[in-house]
C-alpha cells in the first residue's frame, strides 16, 4: 500500500482498522505533518467533519467525502477528501484533492449575486418611495412633483447604466480569450475619444492636454473595445481629478516594450487630483470595488468600468499599470503590443 500510495499524484494516506496511519505518501506528509505513521488519525486531522466520516467509513465501509482546510502560513486551502476502503489491505484510503478554486469561484458568483442585488435595490427603493410620495401627499405639489421626478430619473439612469455595464462585462469576459484581427489607428481612436469628451471636459473646467503627434499607431485591436477602454479612463481622470484642474493623455511608441518585451505603445491617462490610497490599488480592477464608494454613486459610477476595461486590456495582450498617492493624482498606463501575431481562432491564454 506504501507504493501504491505514492504513485498518487495527490496526498494521499491509509489507516487501518486500529485507527492508526500505516502509511503516507510524500505529499500528505508535507499537508498534514511528518513522523505521521503509527499514530492514531485523530490526534493528526483534528478536524471533527473529517473524523466523523472516517469513523463512518470504517464502521460500515461505505465511501465517504468530506471537507479538510488548511493554511500555509499564506492562505487559506480547501480539500475535499474521499475515504474509500481497500479490502486486500483492510485499510480505508484518503486522497485529498484540492477545491480552493471552486470554493473561490463559488464565493466569487455569491459576492456578485449579492453586489448587483444592492446595487439595484438602492435606485429600486428611491423610486418606489418617490412614486408613493406622488401618489399621496405630493399629488398636487408641482414643484415637489418636477424635484422627485429629476431624481426618479437619474435613479432610473443608474439602474440602467449598471444594467448596461453588466451586459458589457459579460461580452468582454466571453470573447477574452478570441484575439482580436482588425488593424486599427490607436492616434485616431484618442482623438475621437477625447472629441467624445470635450463637453465633459468643459463641464468639469478641467485643461485637456495631449502630448502626442498626429502619426498613425497600428496595432491589431477591437476598434470598439479600445473606445471603451480610453473612454473609461479618460472620464474617470476628468471625474475623480477635476480638483486637480488638468488631465494629460500621452502616447509613446517604444521599439522594444520592456514590460512586453516587443514592440509596444503606451497611453497614459494622467490626473492631478486627490490620488487614490495605495491600499486600495491592487483592487482598483475588482468587480463593485470602489475606493469611495460615496463619491462613485454621486457621480454616476457603477464600480464595473476598470473590471471591464482590465478584461479588454488582457483580451488585447496588453497591460494596466496604476500609480497613485494620496494628494498626488492618479497615472493610468496601458501598455498594448503594436502588433499581435495570430490567426483566426486562437484561443491561447495570455501571461
Amino acid at each position: 500500500i506504501e507504493e501504491l500510495l505514492t504513485a498518487l499524484p495527490l496526498p494521499a494516506l491509509a489507516v487501518d482498522g486500529s485507527e492508526r496511519i500505516i502509511a503516507a505518501n510524500a505529499e500528505a506528509r508535507t499537508l498534514v505533518g511528518q513522523g505521521i505513521e503509527g499514530r492514531n488519525f485523530v490526534t493528526i486531522l483534528r478536524q471533527p467533519a473529517l473524523i466523523e466520516t472516517i469513523e463512518a467509513v470504517l464502521r460500515d465501509s461505505r465511501p465517504r467525502t468530506a471537507r479538510f482546510l488548511s493554511n500555509d502560513g499564506v492562505q487559506d486551502t480547501t480539500f475535499q477528501v474521499s475515504a474509500r476502503v481497500v479490502p486486500a489491505a483492510r485499510a480505508i484510503v484518503l486522497t485529498f484533492s484540492d477545491v480552493t478554486h471552486l470554493e473561490q469561484a463559488g464565493q466569487m458568483r455569491r459576492d456578485f449575486v449579492a453586489n448587483v442585488s444592492h446595487e439595484l435595490r438602492t435606485p429600486l427603493t428611491a423610486l418606489m418611495g418617490f412614486i408613493e410620495t406622488l401618489r399621496g401627499s405630493a399629488r398636487d405639489d408641482a414643484a415637489a412633483r418636477d424635484r422627485f421626478l429629476d431624481i426618479m430619473e437619474g435613479e432610473a439612469g443608474r439602474m440602467n447604466r449598471l444594467v448596461g455595464d453588466l451586459l458589457s462585462l459579460s461580452r468582454v469576459e466571453g470573447e477574452e480569450r478570441v484575439r482580436p484581427r482588425e488593424q486599427v489607428n490607436l492616434t485616431e481612436i484618442l482623438r475621437s475619444v477625447l472629441r467624445t469628451l470635450r463637453p465633459l471636459v468643459d463641464e468639469a473646467s478641467v485643461d485637456l492636454e495631449t502630448d502626442f503627434d498626429d502619426a498613425p499607431v497600428m496595432i491589431t485591436g477591437d476598434p470598439d473595445q479600445l473606445m471603451q477602454v480610453f473612454t473609461n479612463l479618460c472620464e474617470n481622470a476628468i471625474k475623480y481629478g477635476s480638483a486637480g484642474k488638468r488631465v494629460v493623455v500621452k502616447m509613446e511608441a517604444l521599439e522594444r516594450d520592456p514590460t512586453l518585451r516587443a514592440p509596444g505603445v503606451r497611453v497614459q491617462v494622467i490626473d492631478f487630483g486627490a490620488g487614490i490610497d495605495t491600499i486600495h490599488l491592487p483592487r482598483l480592477t475588482e468587480r463593485f470595488y470602489r475606493a469611495d464608494s460615496h463619491r462613485s454613486r454621486a457621480l454616476g459610477g457603477t464600480g464595473l468600468g476598470l473590471a471591464i476595461v482590465k478584461h479588454i486590456i488582457n483580451r488585447h495582450r496588453g497591460r494596466l499599470r496604476v500609480e497613485s498617492e494620496p494628494g498626488q493624482g492618479a497615472k493610468f498606463t496601458v501598455i498594448l503590443p503594436v502588433s499581435i501575431p495570430g490567426t483566426a481562432g486562437d484561443s491561447a491564454s495570455h501571461d
